[in-house]
């Protein structure tokens, strides 16, 4: 079997919008964008929807994802890390087709409009890097963090410095350093790593730079990502037009 499979999480109930991974985008439904990005990407063997949702595994098939589990209703809560599910599906590969991959492709579903070119390059990235132990998709922060604040009994307590004199931070931006924050372009896994460290990331992940891509976390977000499909061509909504014609 292949050494890279692409993994994507839909686990069901979610709270601040109702079943947000098979909500339509575009006539569509959300999980079909990461299913489809994952199949555009060549050297991607296989495509895994973990999910713990019935229904969400008949969507994720019509849209050529694969479900050969449904995930455990104890790993699929609000409170529920990405290491679960992620064990959970290396640990069922291995008993049920004595089959590990290499490599894990993670594309969360709220993350729909990708570039598969962008993921492809990351995994030349990952490969070439034998002593990475993982790679996340970054990208740059709008303002640096170091000039960013907590508030303790109502007043301002710089971040980095841990003080509530702010003075450290008014210097202008260009005295400190950039600041990345991760997002949910593109993550990959070494499974090995996994299982041999009970952990995802490690103590040597690559921080893939990547442009900003619009995610979902609340309900107006559908309505800026329609926005966005309805201005530019994005390949993976191309591909589900010409694939899946009788949903638009």
């Amino acid at each position: 079997m292949g050494k890279i499979i692409a993994i994507i999480p839909a686990r069901s109930g979610s709270k601040g919008v109702i079943d947000k991974n098979i909500k339509p985008l575009g006539g569509f439904p959300l999980l079909a964008y990461s299913i489809a990005a994952a199949r555009l990407v060549k050297g991607i063997d296989r495509v895994i929807v973990s999910t713990d949702s019935q229904q969400y595994a008949d969507i994720a098939r019509k849209y050529k994802g694969e479900v050969p589990f449904l995930r455990p209703k104890e790993i699929s809560q609000d409170s529920s890390g990405d290491y679960g599910f992620i064990k959970h599906a290396l640990d069922w590969l291995q008993k049920t087709e004595d089959y590990q991959p290499e490599y894990l492709i993670h594309l969360r579903p709220t993350t729909p409009l990708r570039e598969p070119s962008i993921i492809q390059a990351a995994i030349k990235c990952i490969k070439a890097a034998k002593e990475a132990t993982s790679l996340r998709s970054v990208h740059q922060m709008s303002e640096t963090a170091y000039k960013s604040f907590e508030v303790e009994g109502g007043y301002l307590k710089c971040i980095i410095t841990g003080s509530k004199d702010t003075e450290a931070v008014n210097r202008p931006r260009q005295e400190f350093k950039d600041t990345y924050q991760a997002n949910g372009y593109v993550d990959i896994i070494k499974s090995s790593y996994v299982l041999e460290n009970r952990k995802i990331y490690g103590d040597k992940v690559i921080g893939y730079i990547t442009p900003r891509a619009a995610e979902v976390d609340i309900a107006e977000d559908f309505d800026y990502l329609e926005y966005q499909i309805a201005r530019q061509d994005n390949p993976i909504y191309k591909y589900l037009r010409e694939n899946f014609p009788g949903e638009k």
